[in-house]
């Protein structure tokens, strides 16, 4: 299974938005998945409740490291735009270009926001 990054917005203005931007995320990596990869939202793993809180800066820088320590070793960049490419999104593309990591953009049909 080839390791692929998954980059999809996660930040936003309201907590429903939020919660949106997490099924959304979701809904990527059930396509990665389904596609026979191996993905990774660090995203919707650092963000989960008692690990790191992305509303506080040096917790979001701390985990976006995290992410993209991560991204050196994938096989694949997929980048996620039903929702739009955030600047954190950004960021990862950055990352895995400067490391020669494929970056593949990818929508999904069936989502529902």
């Amino acid at each position: 299974m080839r390791r692929v990054g998954v980059e999809s917005p996660y930040g936003a203005a309201t907590a429903a938005e939020i919660e949106r931007n997490v099924r959304y995320a979701r809904a990527c990596l059930t396509d990665c998945l389904r596609r026979g990869e191996a993905p990774l939202a660090s995203h919707l793993l650092y963000t989960q409740p008692g690990v790191l809180n992305d509303a506080v800066s040096d917790e979001r820088e701390r985990g976006m490291r995290a992410g993209f320590a991560w991204t050196e070793v994938a096989e694949l960049i997929a980048v996620y735009t039903d929702l739009g490419v955030s600047r954190g999104m950004w960021d990862g593309i950055g990352v895995g270009t400067k490391h020669r990591v494929a970056v593949e953009y990818r929508t999904l049909a069936d989502f529902v926001a």
